[in-house]
């Protein structure tokens, strides 16, 4: 895992850059035309939000480049489905077109993306910033998943009912499965049992080598 005192190298900050120029690029080409505009403006609240504390605490709390390209990932792929709407986008109809699926299963994809791609940035920053030993991050990282993916849950409920109730169904996007939220939260925290495992594996491998 890169350390606290990774160097602040001109590749860091070009890392660093292309990430907040890529995904500002991304945000800006998204945002003409979406799907559902009023979809498209709640799914960004917590862009907003996350985006906005990344960069307040840039300077008190800098994450490693992997960690900042991780980011990248998540929030791209989360960016498409608030286009197109989670239950609309295109890559899910052509995956269920794939495999015969019963649904579009996009918004599956960025949940467990949720526990598997930010699983390593969430372990750095417990280390790092709370203090947890290593042998006990896997697990706290794993907890720490499944609580926001729950919290998330009843957060997007209670925006969905809140700012625009009309819209429920498709900002949720539960395509009429009751079991949705509890299933997204599932596959965010298989994704996480899978990074730390590996994670933990890496770890064990480097110090039996040494």
């Amino acid at each position: 895992m890169p350390s606290s005192n990774e160097p602040h190298s001109k590749e860091r900050h070009r890392v660093e850059l292309g990430v907040a120029l890529w995904l500002s690029l991304l945000w800006l080409w998204l945002a003409i035309d979406p799907t559902d505009r009023t979809d498209w403006l709640l799914e960004n609240i917590l862009v907003f939000i996350f985006c906005g504390l990344l960069v307040a605490t840039y300077r008190r709390f800098r994450f490693s480049s992997v960690s900042y390209l991780l980011f990248a990932v998540f929030m791209s792929l989360h960016l498409v489905g608030a286009h197109y709407t989670y239950s609309e986008t295109p890559f899910g109809f052509w995956l269920q077109t794939l495999f015969d699926l019963q649904r579009n299963h996009y918004d599956r994809i960025v949940h467990f993306s949720f526990g598997f791609v930010l699983a390593w940035p969430f372990r750095e920053l417990l280390i790092r910033a709370v203090g947890v030993r290593p042998a006990w991050s896997y697990l706290m990282v794993m907890i720490t998943v499944l609580g926001f993916s729950g919290f998330y849950e009843a957060l997007e409920g209670m925006v969905a009912m809140t700012v625009s109730p009309e819209l429920g169904a498709a900002y949720l996007g539960t395509q009429g499965d009751e079991w949705d939220a509890q299933k997204d939260t599932a596959l965010a925290f298989i994704g996480s049992v899978l990074t730390m495992g590996w994670v933990w594996w890496r770890v064990r491998s480097e110090q039996s080598s040494a």
